[in-house]
């Protein structure tokens, strides 16, 4: 017996995108979703486009517990199964499911108010100005470093780590690491400070010091909050996203292997 039945899609504006779900419909009778409520009633979402389309895709069903499986209309593709119109439906049945954790961030603004956000790939903490930031960190109410100098820092889950954390030299995380990447982004000082491995049960802080002379903002994954005091990041366990892949490519197997691209 199918474990889909209600297949529903989505697709990006881009020309490759539209392209693919027109095909893709005619051939497979799919529900072309128009909004969130329709969506919320489909066993499965195919989603067309590429990484950044997806990663929002994953935002807009993340309290559903919709599977969502992406195919590759794009350029990279990291969380994306690659684009075949044959197959579909036995693809989707033979996929292995990948499950993730976001990150919650609340980012307190200089005037007192307090901002949440989740993220699934980072969340960002950046300096507003042709100033370098200055921040200090705590995990778990515990102040790790005093004062960092620089562009900013992140904290990258392992599903994100191969995303912005990898392009500022931090490293790649298998997803059963259980491991959150602090990743400074262009330190000033401590100059040969590489960043940290964290569990992923740890509570994250950043007070910026210095806020009006040097202001910051962060950044959930694309949601921004401008003119921060201070940032305080954790998992969020009670919800669950999941990502569905094709065998012998699933998203652990994908990390795994970017560490050995030069």
């Amino acid at each position: 017996m199918a474990k889909f039945k209600k297949i529903g899609v989505v697709a990006d504006k881009r020309k490759e995108a539209q392209s693919a779900l027109k095909t893709l419909c005619k051939k497979y009778s799919l529900t072309e979703i128009t909004d969130i409520e329709q969506g919320k009633k489909m066993d499965v979402i195919v989603a067309l486009g590429g990484d950044g389309f997806m990663l929002h895709t994953l935002h807009n069903y993340m309290n559903y517990d919709i599977p969502i499986y992406g195919i590759n209309c794009g350029t990279i593709g990291f969380l994306m199964n690659e684009y075949k119109e044959t197959n579909l439906k036995a693809r989707l049945e033979k996929a292995g499911i990948t499950e993730i954790h976001p990150l919650k961030m609340v980012a307190t603004t200089t005037d007192g108010k307090k901002h949440e956000a989740l993220a699934i790939n980072e969340v960002s903490l950046l300096r507003a100005t042709g100033q370098a930031v200055k921040i200090r960190i705590s995990v778990d109410g515990k102040v790790q470093l005093k004062e960092l100098v620089g562009d900013g820092v992140l904290v990258a889950t392992a599903a994100g780590s191969t995303a912005y954390n990898s392009s500022v030299g931090g490293p790649a995380l298998p997803l059963k690491s259980n491991l959150f990447a602090l990743t400074p982004i262009s330190a000033f000082r401590p100059r040969r400070w590489n960043g940290a491995l964290l569990p992923h049960k740890t509570t994250i802080k950043f007070d910026i010091i210095s806020s009006k002379k040097r202001p910051a903002n962060a950044v959930a994954d694309f949601t921004e909050v401008e003119d921060v005091s201070s940032v305080e990041v954790k998992e969020v366990r009670d919800k669950k996203i999941s990502l569905l892949f094709d065998h012998g490519h699933s998203l652990e197997e994908r990390i795994i292997s970017e560490q050995f691209v030069y």
